[in-house]
């Protein structure tokens, strides 16, 4: 991985346990952010997936809210559910998800909940020595 790559993660500091509605607008203000940044957005919506697991509810969660984004946001590439190895590595990607726009490439990634988003970039950050910037707030209005 290029020493200067930009990957936007969300939601790492806000939502517990994100709904699919929440899941959804998360991964669509995170596209805007990685543009704003300068980055295609390339969103893994990221789970825990393999054969034991198909059937757990809250697979389902990640599955509407990808659904949910290809509805309201057709022009955005989005994968879900995915594992991180083959939204991020190649050579899992063509082993895992063969043809996908987005395996392999992501470059927006999607946590199912707070506690996998925190850990996830605290460990990229502590062992791959990267530079967390954030968290940035998006998504609020006030009302």
């Amino acid at each position: 991985m290029p020493r200067d790559r930009v990957l936007v993660y969300g939601d790492c500091a806000i939502v517990p346990e994100p709904t699919s509605q929440q899941l959804a607008d998360i991964a669509i203000s995170s596209a805007a952010t990685a543009q704003a940044f300068g980055v295609e957005p390339r969103i893994a919506m990221l789970f825990l997936f393999h054969r034991r697991v198909r059937l757990r509810p809250d697979v389902d969660r990640v599955r509407e809210a990808t659904r949910i984004v290809r509805e309201r946001a057709p022009e955005l590439k989005i994968e879900g559910p995915i594992q991180y190895d083959a939204a991020i590595d190649s050579t899992v990607a063509k082993v895992k998800m063969p043809g996908s726009e987005v395996a392999g490439r992501a470059t927006v990634f999607i946590f199912p909940d707070l506690s996998a988003g925190n850990n996830a970039y605290k460990a990229v950050q502590r062992t791959a020595n990267a530079v967390a910037i954030g968290p940035v707030l998006q998504g609020s209005r006030n009302r």
